[in-house]
């Protein structure tokens, strides 16, 4: 056995090889991180039993876990949409690994493919990671409360007063615009092919130091086509009646309009200087259709004025802002702005032109705007005078130059950042525009039907139109009655004649349903109803209509059979068919007729026939069908007594599902 080597000073703990491993985890960072002792020498360095370097006994996992603090919990926000890549880099991991994982979740995507929010919610489950939701943008945010014709205010503290936005309304030639005219002290109608308004025109006055801005319409069609878009941009509607001439039918139709859009009715007695005018009968007749002054007792203001003479404008001004004040009027100037569309055209040397009335916040010059589809950078704003100004602060209406394209008068507009958040903005406008046009579409008596046995409380609005004015008060009076605790029914227009599309676009902006008494529809009506699923239901019965809308609000309406428009032609000659009768040529002018079609003969507005066709053809052939802008010859068994001119509209039945028109 070799010599024992001589005993040596204990190197330091840092010095000495490691300890073989033990339980305890983790090991004790203080000891890593201790500095190595000096080495002493031996003589001074007393020999240290070897039990004090014994391991010490393993701590409870518990007393681990508690000396560690736990690490806060992180939630990640993930917008609605976004691609794969950006998914991966928020989880830290490659995408490789996300598409693995859509995969396995029966989804095949690429790096660059967008996914939404619910399919990141899946992936981040099987991750391990905990995620929620983004909150929107406020232009997003923004947009989504103007649609529901709100204002999105990031601070009602800063809100200040503003001027009323006032609409003139009212029968054609009872002097609308020359009431304007007198009250903005210019010359308008003299500008205006007949004196009728041609277009929408915005202008704001000064009165005692505070603004008015009227918005000066061709009629109420005008204003419930805004409504029917979406825009609330009107205060209080000014009713303008000649008190040489009375309540006429675009009168009460102005009554109706303003009535359904929840606005402020102020009756300006116009023509006053006439030899004949009696303001008395005019509040008579008012009284007839629910518009009650407060000289009759009532709480709307009648001011007599004459736009010629001038006479009572001063006084209708003052009401205006009476009006007004009442209301509290406020918005925020000291944000971006948003508005509406009044008006817009395609310029031959300026491009796209847009009126806007600024609703809240101001518009600047250099400000990037978004409305609809199109976006710009503002070049310049010109005010109603015709001077440029630099900024719109709110309830101002300015023309806008610099709109990549023309939008459309209802459109909402609003200020973004940059054009990158504009041009991402008009990106997603198309599909938010498609919902928020299904969302406001009319109901139907089958969305009642659903609504009542959901046990919804529902206001029921209905379009009334008949042949004859004694034909209205007895339906309007059966239908009122219909109405109970569950749901209301409310008759918002009534009137004589066809189903006009002034009727549709109140149907769409009130949500409302039309009813016809042996009323027709207008063609422009019917591709509007068809375009927006307005439910139009014809009856020849009376007891047939009332039952149906009892049903609906009784949750017992069964489904039923429709008459859908395929299209309509025009009678142009008649061509004898020996013993069976007579073919009609006629000129296919919108749609199409097949030979699988039910026709119905119209002339005068009136139907004169209703049956299949038998025979189609073009030229001398035998067709299944014929589109428009073609010529045929129709042959419907039974019927030979056409005359040129005649309307042969043709119309196959179907189920309910979504009703355009519903025949008795």
């Amino acid at each position: 056995m070799p010599p024992r080597p001589p005993v040596q000073a204990e190197p330091p703990a840092a010095a000495r090889p490691a300890a073989p491993p033990t339980p305890v985890t983790p090991p004790p960072a203080p000891q890593q991180a201790r500095p190595a002792t000096p080495v002493q020498p031996a003589a001074q360095v007393p020999a240290r039993p070897a039990v004090v370097e014994q391991p010490a006994p393993p701590k409870p996992a518990a007393a681990v876990q508690a000396a560690v603090p736990p690490k806060p919990k992180v939630v990640l926000e993930v917008p609605q949409t976004l691609t794969v890549k950006q998914f991966a880099d928020m989880l830290n991991i490659s995408g490789v690994e996300v598409i693995k994982h859509l995969m396995r979740n029966g989804v095949m995507a690429s790096i660059n493919q967008v996914i939404d929010y619910d399919t990141a919610a899946i992936m981040a489950v099987d991750l391990g990671v905990e995620v929620k939701e983004a909150p929107k943008p406020i232009e997003e945010a923004q947009a989504a409360a103007m649609e529901s014709g709100k204002i999105v205010e990031e601070d009602p503290s800063k809100l200040k007063p503003r001027p009323p936005v006032v609409t003139i309304l009212g029968h054609v030639d009872h002097g609308k615009t020359t009431l304007l005219d007198a009250i903005r002290k210019t010359n308008v109608t003299a500008s205006e092919a007949g004196g009728i308004t041609q277009h929408i025109g915005a202008y704001q006055i000064e009165v005692n130091g505070q603004k008015i801005t009227f918005l000066d319409t061709p009629g109420h069609e005008a204003f419930t086509s805004m409504r029917a878009r979406g825009a609330k941009a009107t205060d209080i509607a000014v009713l303008v009646v000649a008190a040489d001439d009375g309540v006429m039918p675009q009168t009460v139709e102005a009554i109706n309009h303003a009535r359904a859009a929840n606005v402020p009715l102020l009756v300006a007695i116009n023509k006053m200087d006439k030899p004949g005018a009696t303001p008395e009968r005019i509040m008579q007749q008012l009284s007839d259709y629910g518009v009650l002054v407060e000289k009759w007792g009532g709480d709307v203001i009648a001011v007599p004025v004459s736009a010629k003479t001038k006479v009572g404008i001063n006084d209708l001004l003052d009401n205006i802002l009476v009006l007004a004040e009442v209301q509290q009027l406020k918005a925020n100037p000291d944000r971006p702005a948003v508005g509406v569309v009044i008006e817009a055209e395609l310029s031959k040397t300026k491009g796209p032109l847009a009126t806007v009335l600024v609703q809240a916040g101001t518009l600047n010059v250099g400000d990037t705007i978004v409305a609809g589809p199109s976006w710009g950078r503002i070049k310049a704003l010109t005010a109603d005078t015709g001077r440029r100004v630099k900024t719109a602060p709110p309830a101002f209406p300015v023309e806008v130059l610099g709109m990549s394209s023309v939008p459309r008068a209802g459109d909402t507009f609003m200020v973004l950042k940059d054009e990158k958040a504009a041009k991402n903005y008009t990106a997603k406008y198309a599909e938010r525009d498609h919902k928020a046009a299904a969302s406001a579409r009319p109901v139907t008596l089958e969305d009642v039907f659903a609504q009542i046995k959901a046990g919804q409380v529902k206001e029921l609005n209905l379009i009334l139109k008949t042949d004859v004015q004694g034909s209205i008060e007895p339906i309007k009076t059966s239908l009122e009655k219909l109405s109970s605790e569950v749901s209301k029914v409310k008759i918002i227009h009534t009137g004589i004649g066809s189903i006009t599309d002034t009727d549709v676009l109140l149907a769409i902006a009130s949500r409302a349903i039309i009813l016809g008494f042996n009323s027709k529809v207008e063609a422009g009506a019917a591709h509007i109803a068809e375009t927006e699923g307005v439910d139009i239901r014809l009856y020849d019965i009376i007891y047939k209509m009332i039952e149906d809308i009892q049903n609906a609000l009784e949750g017992l309406l069964e489904a039923k059979i429709i008459d859908v428009t395929d299209g309509h032609s025009e009678v142009r000659q008649i061509f004898p068919m020996g013993k069976k009768g007579f073919i009609a040529g006629v000129f296919v002018r919108d749609g199409k007729v097949s030979r699988n079609s039910t026709v119905r003969v119209i002339r005068g507005g009136k139907s004169l026939f209703e049956g299949p066709v038998s025979q189609l053809k073009r030229f001398k052939d035998d067709v299944t069908e014929v589109t428009s802008g073609l010529e045929c010859g129709i042959y419907a068994e039974g019927f030979g007594e056409y005359q040129s001119g005649d309307i042969i509209e043709s119309f196959h039945k179907e189920k309910a599902g979504r009703p355009v028109r519903v025949g008795s």
